[in-house]
């Protein structure tokens, strides 16, 4: 069974490094770099190659829209070559208030985008004629440089409309904050449609679920640092949308009426962490991964939370 995780790119550049050589050799799938106000994840999954030297690396995501998708392969293209083929290129279309904020970007129609934007990464990867797109163009071709032609692309799922997506176009899914129960209500059922779509099967499709993780004498402490972290996704329209797909509009709703940054992270439900997170004993952390893949994902992903200690969690995730 596959396991993966997500090494932050924050703090400490020698924390990030012991967490993706203890990763590698507690035989972990795949380490994973979101790509978040801090380090590029490109660049330091590059600087991780050498050191983790059995996982794929992977981005987990990588907005499409502060690329483009030339820089986007060639980026790719010279990881996977510097890891000796190991790299898996995960995408996502991020946010208005980043894409805008940040690199002056707009985001248009979000799925039919990144459809053009995959097949526009594909075609350079294998050296075909590129497709023209509305949003997307490019004459790049690669020269002296042998590409790895089929580099695996997840793309990271939250609607409907781009799950089914996914499970048209991509080899794999990337899920974040998505409770467990939304993966086994939701995800299967449209990425299934997706595959269905392309005359593929379900079974050669990745799930790939993020799940916030922390082993804790204390589990209030990951109590807390998690409520931290979501706070800023209930403020997000598509984790929103997601949300209240998953049966949390009481969340939303107290989120909304709390008078403050601090009465909204209060307000996020016991209920709502419990779906999505595995916190507590070791054990407790094994069941946590256990039950995300009864709901349907393939290979969950281990996220840290905040105030806790990743290499403890990160054993007890592969222990069972």
């Amino acid at each position: 069974m596959k396991t993966s995780v997500l090494i932050p790119t924050t703090g400490d550049i020698a924390t990030v490094r012991e967490h993706a050589a203890l990763a590698d050799q507690l035989g972990y799938d795949s380490v994973n770099c979101s790509h978040i106000a801090a380090r590029d994840s490109f660049t330091t999954l590059a600087g991780l190659a050498h050191l983790a030297q059995s996982v794929t690396l992977a981005t987990a995501v990588a907005p499409i829209y502060h690329r483009s998708p030339a820089s986007m392969a060639q980026t790719a293209a010279t990881i996977d070559d510097l890891s000796g083929g190991r790299f898996r290129l995960g995408l996502g279309t991020g946010h208005r208030a980043t894409v805008g904020g940040w690199h002056g970007q707009d985001i248009g129609n979000p799925v039919a985008e990144m459809r053009e934007y995959v097949a526009l990464v594909r075609a350079l990867l294998a050296g075909e004629e590129p497709p023209a797109g509305l949003r997307w163009n490019s004459s790049f071709a690669f020269n002296g440089f042998s590409v790895r032609p089929d580099i695996p692309i997840y793309l990271a799922g939250l609607s409907p409309a781009m799950l089914r997506l996914a499970g048209e176009i991509a080899d794999g899914v990337v899920l974040w904050a998505c409770p467990a129960s939304y993966v086994g209500d939701v995800v299967l059922r449209e990425v299934a449609a997706g595959r269905a779509r392309a005359g593929r099967e379900l079974a050669s499709f990745e799930i790939c679920a993020a799940i916030p993780s922390a082993v804790a004498d204390d589990p209030g402490v990951a109590y807390v640092g998690i409520r931290a972290e979501l706070h800023r996704y209930f403020g997000l329209p598509f984790y929103r949308a997601m949300f209240a797909q998953a049966g949390y509009e009481a969340d939303i709703a107290a989120y909304d009426a709390a008078g403050d940054a601090g009465a909204q992270r209060a307000v996020i439900s016991d209920a709502f962490i419990e779906d999505l997170c595995a916190i507590g004993k070791p054990a407790d952390v094994a069941a946590g991964v256990a039950r995300y893949r009864a709901a349907g994902a393939t290979n969950p992903m281990i996220t840290n939370i905040a105030g806790t200690d990743l290499r403890p969690t990160l054993a007890a995730a592969v222990s069972g």
